[in-house]
C-alpha cells in the first residue's frame, strides 16, 4: 500500500531558496536516511546513491487568462 503526504503552500523566493537549500543538505549528508519537510510532517526516506530525477518545464500564454508557468522537479528510486 503506498502512503502519500502532501501539502501546498505559497513561499516567497527567499523561503523556497531555503527550503530546497535544505533538503540539498540532506542529500548531501553521510546519513542513509534523508529528512523532507512537507506542510507541519517530516519524511523519512532511504535514497539509494544514484537517484531518477525528471524535470518537467510548462509555460502557457493565454489572451484571457494571462501568462502562467510550472516547474515539476520528480525525484524517484527504489530503496
Amino acid at each position: 500500500m503506498a502512503q502519500r503526504t502532501t501539502a501546498d503552500e505559497t513561499l516567497p523566493r527567499e523561503e523556497l531558496a531555503a527550503y530546497f537549500q535544505d533538503l540539498a543538505r540532506e542529500f548531501e549528508g553521510e546519513d542513509e536516511e534523508v529528512i523532507v519537510p512537507v506542510g507541519n510532517k517530516n519524511v523519512s526516506l532511504s535514497p539509494p546513491h544514484n537517484i531518477d530525477v525528471s524535470v518537467e518545464v510548462v509555460e502557457r500564454s493565454s489572451m484571457l487568462r494571462g501568462n502562467r508557468e510550472t516547474v515539476e522537479i520528480e525525484l524517484s528510486w527504489k530503496p
